[in-house]
């Protein structure tokens, strides 16, 4: 279990392995949800570069740009 100590300014730092387990850097956003029971804290929407490697390695052929804007183009159309 984590801890974590509030300071006379209301601040409290995240112990470093709840910011390894979710991911947190300096910058970062975190949002608290209120439940009846507690608290929930979260990251805050993360940039896209995180979700780098998520779905795993691209297993598809590489597509051009055009080409992407062209089938997003067909698709908008129908």
């Amino acid at each position: 279990m984590a801890v974590a100590t509030l300071t006379a300014k209301g601040q409290i730092t995240i112990p470093i392995q709840v910011r390894e387990d979710l991911g947190l850097s300096r910058g970062d956003r975190v949002v608290f949800e209120r439940f009846r029971s507690g608290y929930l804290m979260t990251p805050s929407i993360r940039g896209v570069d995180r979700l780098a490697g998520f779905f795993g390695p691209y297993q598809g052929e590489p597509v051009a740009v055009e080409q992407m804007n062209r089938d997003i183009a067909a698709a908008v159309a129908q």
